[in-house]
């Protein structure tokens, strides 16, 4: 009977986004704006970063790689999403949802860790100025980005190798978007209790502990700030780390909601939803948030601008 019930699955069927058929056209129009303008503007970065001199500093080392993962994050998913919208071909092979889960996982992973490294950057230029460059020196940033995207790797290959070991029944409905791991599992009629010991201290590892590790930078910069006798300080202070802040919050409290909270307070559309949060609007609110309101980047947009102005004429 066992062997009755379970099949070799050659695809999978995902159901996308719970919203109803004449809806359909609204959402993909909706999504790809948000789609091109994520990859628009976090290409506009990396180009920004790479052009401009006065650019080449760690900050700006970090959030040129943060845009590149961004925009790598969100092609993942949301390019079979719209396919889906557009066209109602549902379906993605086996080998497909399994490389799209190990991306999906990799890039998340590499977001996290190199959000966390902004973190100590800004915490290193704000607690210890005077140290700052020899501290944050360019051997420490590239070691910091490889060591990122070699756990990230490593995290996101004992998850697939995890997921590829397990049987599927005869259902092979996705109740989701993409192929999320969670949802993957449910549909295993094989045991799982070792894939899902493995998301937990994995999970601890690279979405908890950088997310404490943030947490600890702007709790030691705001302790520096408030200490500081000019308000002026405060105000920059506030103004810069508020929006790192914000898109922390945003980005790992979806996660951390999804995938850590008891699943019996989590339907499957909140899923969804939370889903949408950090991998459709969080990549596309990085740009203005790390870059489009920076003094420095929106110089030199402005710079680009007047060359090419110059050049054309």
């Amino acid at each position: 009977m066992r062997s009755e019930n379970q099949s070799s699955v050659s695809e999978f069927l995902l159901l996308g986004l719970p919203i109803q058929p004449e809806e359909q056209g609204m959402y993909y129009t909706l999504f790809l704006a948000m789609y091109l303008t994520t990859l628009l503007g976090n290409l506009l970065i990396i180009l920004l970063i790479r052009l401009d001199s006065r650019l080449h500093t760690p900050m700006y080392f970090f959030l040129s790689h943060l845009a590149l993962t961004d925009t790598s994050f969100s092609s993942v998913t949301v390019p079979k999403m719209l396919m889906n919208l557009q066209t109602q071909h549902l379906s993605i092979t086996y080998e497909g949802c399994i490389s799209q889960t190990y991306f999906f996982i990799f890039f998340a992973d590499l977001d996290s860790f190199l959000i966390t490294s902004m973190a100590y950057d800004r915490y290193v230029a704000i607690c210890h100025p005077l140290r700052y460059t020899s501290i944050m020196s360019q051997s420490l940033c590239v070691t910091l980005v490889a060591v990122s995207w070699v756990i990230a790797g490593a995290c996101a290959l004992l998850h697939t190798l995890l997921l590829a070991r397990l049987s599927f029944c005869a259902d092979h409905i996705v109740p989701h978007f993409f192929c999320d791991l969670d949802a993957l599992l449910k549909l295993s009629c094989s045991d799982t209790s070792l894939n899902q010991l493995v998301i937990f201290t994995a999970g601890l590892t690279a979405i908890m502990l950088p997310f404490l590790c943030i947490l600890t930078s702007y709790g030691r910069i705001g302790f520096t700030i408030l200490q500081a006798p000019s308000t002026t300080g405060l105000y920059k202070a506030l103004s810069t780390c508020g929006s790192h802040l914000s898109v922390v919050i945003l980005y790992y409290g979806a996660i951390i909601g999804l995938y850590f909270l008891p699943s019996s307070s989590n339907t499957s559309d909140n899923n969804i939803i939370a889903s949408v949060m950090y991998t459709v609007v969080t990549p596309m609110l990085n740009p203005f948030i790390y870059s489009l309101r920076n003094k420095d980047m929106k110089g030199a947009f402005l710079k680009l601008l007047s060359k090419k102005t110059y050049s054309s004429n």
